[in-house]
């Protein structure tokens, strides 16, 4: 029984979705991924992100920036392992809203060592969509 639960425990289809949802990846983030819905709010937008950085899906990173502050590239490093996700906050982002704001804490583990990365992040609708905008100065 043992060996069956670690298999299961190793299959993506069955994992809990990096955002920290209690769904599976393909029935959480990856349905945003895989372009088969949009985000309804800022926050959730936030957590397809966090969750396309730990997958290494750098399409659905540019898919989702803001066409004004989109990088004509991006590469990840795939020695950084995503591991955990914080939401510390939200400002408006709603379904009504046309703007909102994210502050959150992402862990992360690189070269065998751990690491954060704390940011307050801005999103605005574009086409209808929540798109990430930029992370708001410190």
């Amino acid at each position: 029984m043992a060996k069956r639960q670690r298999r299961a425990d190793a299959d993506p289809a069955t994992r809990p979705c990096p955002c920290g949802a209690s769904q599976p990846y393909p029935q959480c983030c990856g349905r945003l991924h895989r372009g088969e819905a949009d985000a309804a709010t800022a926050e959730a937008l936030m957590r397809s992100r966090f969750s396309a950085f730990a997958a290494g899906d750098a399409a659905y990173l540019l898919r989702s920036w803001h066409s004004g502050t989109r990088p004509a590239r991006l590469r990840l490093d795939p020695d950084q392992r995503w591991t955990r996700l914080e939401i510390l906050g939200t400002d408006r982002g709603g379904l009504f809203d046309t703007a909102g704001s994210v502050a959150f804490r992402a862990h992360y583990r690189q070269g065998g060592r751990p690491g954060t990365l704390t940011e307050h992040s801005r999103f605005v609708r574009e086409d209808g969509r929540w798109v990430y905008l930029d992370a708001q100065p410190e």
